[in-house]
């Protein structure tokens, strides 16, 4: 995790060390998934597979002899079975992560923005929903599932936002047509220099959804213990920058790629510790989610 995710790294530092541990094992799938999808090496820069198919097949042989407890002989691997199991993650969730590597795979394109969330879902919200079971949220709490979902969500529109340009190198673009349509920008001439201004608008557009769905996640903090609700809480404050500072750069925001100062994610979390002891107050499990917010598949 210190390599693949500096942004949730230090967040996971304040976990109580049996959910630390066993969210770093699932982090450690979910990295290993992508790197051999990706062709990358705990991230980083996409090397451009010409293997898509073979290499998602990996993933789902070795990702289901690990759920039925068999030995890969893959650290990744084999650690994600034993937290699914002692866990009782439901098993969908992971499924549903691979259909989102399956997409990237066949070179798929959002056309709406429902079909851009959709696969916000699958390589981010479920991943959500997974941590919230993994630190002890009933698999049957929806309503709860449902937050940890929009939490995954706003990581991943952060990200779009913030890897547009790296995204374009790599042959991919995650801005739903529709939207480069109403741009007036042509298919695969969103990074050219005169269309910078138009991309800023988009940005600040994914900016501004992620901000939703982040505080529309702040309402489940309450269903977690303490030490679990202010390493989410300030991963969501960390995470959240990211947008937060696309939008701010304009159309200078992929100049340099965006990351959190390290005096400010250690801001978020001295804020989270203070945000634990009044969530319940300043986000009341009651309220009632947004009803605008795209809503992840239903068991």
């Amino acid at each position: 995790m210190a390599r693949g995710s500096k942004s949730f790294a230090l967040a996971s530092k304040l976990f109580d060390r049996q959910t630390r541990e066993r969210a770093w094992l699932l982090y450690a799938w979910c990295r290993k998934c992508d790197d051999i999808a990706d062709g990358q090496d705990h991230g980083g820069a996409m090397q451009g597979v010409t293997d898509g198919q073979a290499r998602l097949s990996t993933i789902r042989v070795l990702t289901d002899a690990a759920l039925r407890g068999e030995v890969t002989g893959d650290p990744a691997f084999d650690g994600f079975g034993i937290v699914m199991r002692e866990c009782r993650i439901p098993t969908r969730y992971a499924h549903d992560l691979i259909e989102g590597f399956a997409l990237d795979a066949r070179e798929w394109r959002p056309r709406s923005q429902a079909d851009m969330l959709r696969y916000c879902y699958h390589v981010a919200g479920a991943v959500g929903c997974m941590m919230a079971v993994l630190m002890g949220v009933d698999p049957d709490d929806q309503a709860t599932l449902d937050r940890a979902c929009d939490l995954g969500l706003a990581f991943q529109l952060a990200n779009i936002a913030r890897d547009i340009s790296e995204d374009e190198a790599a042959g991919r673009c995650y801005l739903p047509e529709e939207w480069l349509v109403e741009m007036d920008i042509p298919p695969g001439e969103h990074m050219k220099p005169w269309a910078r201004p138009k991309l800023a608008i988009l940005a600040r557009r994914l900016a501004d959804m992620a901000a939703d769905y982040e505080q529309s996640a702040r309402h489940g903090a309450i269903a977690l213990p303490p030490r679990s609700a202010w390493a989410v809480l300030a991963a969501a404050g960390i995470y959240g920058d990211i947008a937060r500072e696309v939008a701010r750069r304009g159309e200078h925001a992929w100049d340099h790629r965006v990351v959190t100062p390290k005096g400010d994610k250690l801001g978020w979390v001295a804020r989270a510790a203070m945000q634990v002891v009044g969530r319940a107050r300043r986000w009341p499990a009651s309220a009632l989610r947004p009803p605008h917010l795209w809503t992840r598949p239903q068991p």
